[in-house]
């Protein structure tokens, strides 16, 4: 993900929050892959598999890692994608991690913690509210 110029990294962050415009800018403008990230993120299991299918395991076991999955997580270790790990860690309110982002200078990764920490918590939220079911 460091390979992602900063601007879409800030795009993707806007698409995870729930920005259509940007998701689709993303979508149509070469990143199929961060949108399909983001839905996955979001608990949609058909971006997931496309993720998989896609040659994006990485983006896969990120989008599990951040809902607390500790296999994914240590996948993550284990393949050589530290950063990835480190930001899942972040949203999962580790402050070292938050702390070794910050001190590494990556503070577009925070920006993007946070932001999918928000959305992970508005996620559980609504999953809480039986008046918000999939069939509405």
């Amino acid at each position: 993900m460091i390979h992602y110029p900063v601007k879409i990294l800030m795009a993707f962050g806007e698409a995870v929050a729930g920005n259509k415009k940007l998701f689709y800018w993303l979508m149509n403008n070469g990143y199929p892959e961060l949108t399909a990230l983001a839905n996955a993120i979001q608990a949609n299991d058909e971006a997931f598999q496309w993720l998989m299918k896609n040659k994006f395991p990485h983006f896969g076991a990120f989008s599990k890692a951040v809902w607390d999955d500790e296999n994914a997580l240590k996948w993550l270790n284990k393949s050589g994608y530290e950063l990835l790990a480190m930001v899942a860690r972040s949203v999962q309110e580790d402050l070292v991690a938050r702390q070794w982002l910050k001190d590494n200078e990556l503070d577009v990764f925070v920006h993007l913690s946070q932001k999918i920490y928000i959305c992970k918590m508005q996620r559980k939220k609504d999953l809480r509210d039986y008046h918000k079911g999939p069939f509405l």
